[in-house]
């Protein structure tokens, strides 16, 4: 097995046929794609209370203590590799930002990446807009965009675990799955 598959937290998957140890190094290096990050740990539940706010983090499932956890060791990773996002799109929730926040330090809120859970009507126009967006990532470099279950489902047919990343290329084909911390 070469070193770099055999580092923890490389745990690439098999998918639809892939090759079971994905060079997560080499395809990150390669750039022209995006890692698709569904946000770390929250506490326990599935959607938001009802009511809840985008605007207000106290009405929201927000992080976890081990979630924070998680998210603080994805940026580990990818300092430890020396590997920079070109960008770090989120959604507007505060689970998505606070895990960019954590791991990179940074974000962009993007709506395309917001949760469609209680408004399923959005999801192919989002679905759309992220897929025209990663054709648009040049060879070289990638980006990292934080969002939810639901968004990353509509576009891959799986479904992540939270924490856990697909890498797509510029077509939205699934190079990789795995997590980072």
């Amino acid at each position: 097995m070469r070193r770099r598959e055999a580092l923890v937290g490389l745990a690439a998957t098999t998918l639809h046929g892939m090759a079971a140890a994905q060079d997560i190094d080499a395809l990150l290096r390669a750039g022209g794609c995006a890692v698709l990050l569904r946000h770390a740990q929250t506490v326990p539940g599935i959607g938001d209370p009802p009511g809840f706010r985008v605007d207000f983090c106290s009405t929201q499932r927000n992080l976890s203590e081990e979630g924070r956890a998680d998210a603080r060791r994805i940026g580990e990773w990818f300092k430890a590799r020396q590997f920079k996002p070109r960008a770090v799109r989120s959604s507007a929730w505060c689970r998505c930002r606070d895990t960019a926040d954590l791991a990179f330090g940074r974000h962009i809120i993007w709506t395309a990446l917001n949760s469609t859970f209680g408004d399923r009507v959005l999801q192919p126009d989002q679905s759309a807009e992220v897929k025209a967006a990663l054709a648009r990532v040049p060879s070289g470099q990638f980006d990292v965009w934080v969002t939810h279950q639901v968004n990353i489902s509509a576009l891959t047919g799986e479904g992540p675990a939270m924490g856990e990343a697909f890498i797509l290329d510029a077509k939205g084909t699934i190079m990789a799955r795995t997590r980072f911390a």
